[in-house]
C-alpha cells in the first residue's frame, strides 16, 4: 500500500468500478484474464487507483492461490479500497468489482440458457448443441492433455494414470456421479496414494 498518499474515493468512483467491470465481463470471453489490459487502461491509467507494480502484483497473487482466476478481479477491488486506508472499502471494493464482473454473465447465462431449454426442439438450437458437443470435448482432452504433460514418467506416476483411466472407462460407461470420483480421488491423495 503507498504509504505516503492515500484515495479518496466517493461512491460514483465505486459505482464507475463496477458499471465498467459490468460492460468488460460481457467481453470476457475465456476468463477474467482477457480483460486486463482493459481494466489496467481503467484502474490505473486512467483513475491510477493502482500502480503498474500494484496491478500486476495482484495479477501474480490470484495466478498464486488457489482457486477461479477471476479472484485477480477481487484482488484488485481489495488493493484498490486499500489504497483509501480502510479495510471497509477494501471490501466495498472487492464487492463493487466482483458484482460487476458476476452479475451480468451469471444473468445473461441465466436467461440463455432458459431460452435454449425452451426452444430444444427447435431445429437451430439442436444444431448449436450438436456443433458445441466437440468443441467442448476437443477442450476438455486438451486441458487434459496439459495437465498430463507434467506426469509422463509412468514408472513415478502409475498410480495416476490407472486411476485416470478408470475415471475415464467410468464416465464413459456408467451414470455414477462426477462428485463421488472427485471425492475418491481426494481421498485417495489425501492417503498419498496418488
Amino acid at each position: 500500500m503507498n504509504s505516503t498518499v492515500l484515495l479518496s474515493l466517493n461512491w460514483q468512483d465505486w459505482l464507475g468500478l463496477f458499471l465498467h467491470t459490468a460492460m468488460l465481463s460481457l467481453l470476457s470471453v475465456g476468463g477474467g484474464i482477457t480483460i486486463m489490459p482493459a481494466l489496467h487502461q481503467y484502474i490505473v491509467e486512467q483513475h491510477a487507483w493502482l500502480t503498474d507494480a500494484q496491478f500486476n502484483a495482484s495479477i501474480v497473487i490470484a495466478q498464486a492461490a488457489p482457486g477461479p482466476n477471476v479472484l485477480m478481479i477481487a484482488i484488485f477491488g481489495w488493493s484498490i479500497g486499500l489504497q483509501t486506508g480502510s479495510m471497509l472499502n477494501g471490501l466495498i471494493g472487492v464487492a463493487a468489482i466482483m458484482t460487476g464482473m458476476m452479475l451480468p454473465t451469471a444473468t445473461l447465462t441465466y436467461y440463455a440458457s432458459r431460452w435454449l431449454q425452451a426452444n430444444r426442439e427447435r431445429q437451430s438450437v439442436r444444431a448449436f448443441r450438436q456443433g458445441m458437443i466437440p468443441i467442448v470435448s476437443a477442450l476438455l482432452v486438451a486441458s487434459a492433455w496439459i495437465i498430463a504433460a507434467s506426469h509422463n514418467d509412468v514408472a513415478k506416476d502409475w498410480p495416476l494414470w490407472v486411476v485416470s483411466g478408470t475415471v475415464m472407462l467410468l464416465v464413459w460407461r456408467t451414470r455414477l456421479h462426477l462428485l463421488w470420483m472427485l471425492a475418491a480421488g481426494a481421498l485417495l491423495g489425501w492417503l498419498g496414494l496418488i
